[in-house]
């Protein structure tokens, strides 16, 4: 599916639908394509918006949570939105804790599908390797249950990311960033329901972590999706969005 990116004041965005608004966060390696399934089961009642986090434009200095947080604040208020349900993907959950408590006025609901935040693996390896094109398509594979969910393009466009020694350093500093940036004694302080989806399958943030968001967030729920790992919205799509719509329904079933 494609996406008309709207730029407005230095923001790159996509805008889909109208009604309230779901605000999208993607992750480290994150592209459109991660959202397609929920904008295209949303879009028909809800405004779904998906800021261009500038993950790899960030200077090497500035590259971290701090700086992401920001443009995301930066983001909101200037298109001066409101009452919004936050859904936030690995490194975009991780950033959705923290704008989250910061600014629970603006939040009406938060979602987080395999969030950092808590704990993340290292994904096996020193990742990312540069020019080592078998190596990169391994550890992509390891954070999907059914590899053949991923396409050749996703795996050559993360390849060309990473051979570029700028993006490749931003990486690895806001990676580090992130496993230093926990938030266990912080988490506690969202207000607002909050719902967990799951990969059982999950090697980069595993079940426990999910175990561990779900007792430290209060008023919180926990659902796991069988035969999926770290991006629910991408492997289990229409199992991901029932899940998701159940709780847009009825928070309450919180």
């Amino acid at each position: 599916m494609d996406y008309q990116i709207h730029e407005r004041n230095g923001y790159r965005y996509v805008d889909e639908g109208e009604g309230e608004i779901m605000l999208l966060l993607h992750g480290l390696f994150g592209a459109l394509s991660n959202w397609a399934g929920v904008v295209e089961r949303f879009r028909h009642q809800y405004r779904v918006l998906i800021p261009m986090l500038p993950v790899y434009e960030m200077p090497v200095r500035k590259a971290g949570l701090e700086e992401l947080h920001t443009y995301v604040e930066k983001f909101v208020a200037e298109m001066e939105i409101r009452d919004l349900t936050v859904i936030g993907n690995s490194l975009g959950g991780h950033i959705g804790l923290i704008f989250t408590i910061s600014n629970q006025e603006l939040v009406k609901q938060l979602i987080l599908t395999g969030s950092s935040g808590l704990f993340e693996s290292s994904m096996g390896g020193s990742f990312p390797k540069r020019g080592n094109y078998q190596y990169i398509k391994e550890r992509v594979e390891y954070t999907f249950y059914d590899p053949s969910t991923i396409s050749k393009e996703y795996v050559d466009e993360i390849f060309e990311t990473v051979s570029s020694i700028p993006k490749c350093m931003s990486i690895v500093q806001i990676a580090k960033s992130a496993q230093r940036h926990n938030m266990a004694d912080q988490i506690h302080q969202i207000r607002v329901p909050t719902l967990l989806i799951w990969g059982l399958n999950d090697t980069i943030t595993p079940p426990i972590v999910a175990h561990d968001f779900n007792r430290l967030i209060p008023n919180s729920t926990l659902r796991f999706i069988d035969h999926c790992c770290h991006a629910p919205m991408m492997e289990q799509p229409e199992r991901f969005n029932d899940v998701l719509a159940e709780f847009l329904e009825e928070p309450s079933f919180v």
